[in-house]
């Protein structure tokens, strides 16, 4: 019994402290790191959905301002036409692609430059990664996946209420609040040579200066042009590239439930139908 009641303390005392260093470990994390202000997003919740004219307006952005260093492999310029996306046509794709120049190999195996087609992947700015770091101090991060790969730690309770409510827009909260948080250094705080002080960067060194400011990119749908809505535009386009079956996803999600739900009552059912004749 003495050993029975040991365990249980042992177990018990395991179970705090690993509460303890969860809700530690995040304030840690963040020590240096100011949480991004939650935006309203079309995708957010169970039933969201990208805006069209936005993921427009956001690769617009990509195009004209984002790839000139950044790269986004993983994605072919062929997917801007497909459902649940931006909302282009497959000419428009097209014609899209046939914009861009990709390396390939002629018949007899010579390098060559041709105009790009639907399935080819958006090419990158730099030949490799030592060219990029290079021409930046530091290599830019690909964006194909930079929504789902960036976040910050919400810290506990905060991430039990997450799973409720279904929330996954920590990437772009955390894209968003970069873009608008560039900022003078307060009194105090020293900027290393090439860096940028970035309010929401963790510990507000970044070696990418500001990106985006009013009117730099023109809108043909009367949008405004100023800092709030590109940072908005881009970071939906970012996360549609990240994850372009969002809405199929989340419709297969929502079928799947409701098969469990009538499933589960004709189980019930059965059950009571079958052992009904038992006292």
């Amino acid at each position: 019994m003495t050993n029975k009641r040991t365990i249980i303390a042992l177990a018990a005392a395991g179970l705090v402290a690993g509460l303890v260093a969860g809700t530690a470990a995040p304030a840690a994390a963040q020590e240096h790191q100011v949480p991004p202000p939650a935006m309203k997003w079309s995708f957010a919740g169970p039933f969201g959905k990208y805006d069209e004219a936005q993921l427009q307006r956001g690769f617009k952005i990509y195009k004209e301002v984002c790839s000139s260093c950044h790269s986004m492999d993983l994605l072919s310029i062929g997917s801007l036409a497909d459902a649940g996306g931006p909302g282009f046509t497959a000419a428009q794709a097209a014609a899209i692609a046939a914009t861009y120049k990709i390396a390939d190999l002629d018949d007899k195996g010579q390098p060559i430059e041709r105009a790009g087609r639907p399935a080819d992947h958006f090419p990158a700015p730099f030949p490799n990664a030592a060219a990029a770091a290079a021409a930046n101090g530091v290599a830019p991060p690909d964006m194909s996946t930079l929504a789902k790969a960036r976040g910050y730690q919400r810290g506990f309770p905060t991430f039990l209420f997450d799973i409720v409510t279904q929330y996954q827009e920590a990437g772009p909260d955390y894209i968003h609040a970069i873009l608008n948080g560039y900022k003078e250094a307060p009194k105090g705080f020293t900027v290393p040579a090439g860096g940028h002080y970035n309010e929401y960067f963790p510990g507000h060194v970044i070696a990418m200066p500001q990106p985006l400011a009013d009117g730099q990119v023109t809108y043909d749908d009367g949008s405004p042009q100023t800092l709030a809505q590109y940072s908005k535009d881009v970071t939906a386009f970012l996360m549609w590239a990240a994850e372009p079956k969002l809405v199929q996803r989340k419709r297969t999600g929502f079928q799947v439930m409701i098969f469990l739900i009538l499933l589960s009552g004709l189980l019930y059912f059965t059950k009571k139908k079958v052992w009904s004749a038992v006292h």
